[in-house]
């Protein structure tokens, strides 16, 4: 397929990785794109580890599985990186992109196996600052999108502020701190090695 990109998401349950992983999908498809957004279900509940999959491509996408070989990975919880095997299968040719504060070294340590680029972004700060609660996927959603360039910045946020108006059509007071939150995101996310 020209262009496939995949991308595994881990969180917990309540984070909003699935829900990313849609406006992933969405934002996607609004500039042209094929795509699948999905989540795997089991018995999951709040707090419980999830994974979420999206499949973006500039051709008819033909595969219905999960990603077992994905390009890039987003790790919504910190937390997973010593109990989940997050980078399993991860192409070297792409990158993970962790929520985390903690530090490089950590990370190179804790993802040892793995040789790839590894991103890191405090979305904790970021959804706090521009919404006032902790909600990690909307930071989350920007920087996988800047690591991956699967779309322009520009054409992102545009995209994006469109569906905040249609999903918070009736909380627009939340449309500009999830706006924040993005190009918060956008600028702030840095590569580890």
């Amino acid at each position: 397929m020209d262009n496939l990109i995949e991308i595994r998401w881990h969180g917990r349950g309540g984070q909003g990785a699935k829900t990313a992983s849609l406006l992933l999908a969405d934002a996607a498809f609004n500039t042209g794109k094929y795509i699948q957004g999905f989540p795997e279900y089991g018995p999951e509940r709040m707090g419980a580890p999830i994974t979420a999959y999206n499949r973006i491509s500039n051709t008819p996408i033909t595969i219905h599985s999960n990603i077992y070989e994905p390009d890039y990975v987003v790790v919504v919880d910190d937390t997973l990186l010593e109990s989940v095997n997050v980078a399993a299968g991860l192409k070297e040719t792409g990158a993970i992109v962790i929520n985390t504060t903690k530090d490089n070294e950590y990370l190179k340590n804790v993802l040892k196996d793995y040789k790839g680029e590894i991103y890191k972004i405090d979305a904790r700060k970021i959804s706090i600052e521009a919404l006032g609660k902790y909600f990690p996927n909307t930071p989350m959603l920007a920087a996988i999108v800047k690591v991956s360039k699967i779309m322009t910045e520009e054409e992102f946020l545009n995209d994006m502020i469109g569906s905040f108006k249609h999903k918070f059509a009736k909380k627009p007071e939340v449309i500009d701190g999830n706006m924040k939150a993005l190009q918060m995101a956008l600028e702030q996310v840095e590569k580890v090695n």
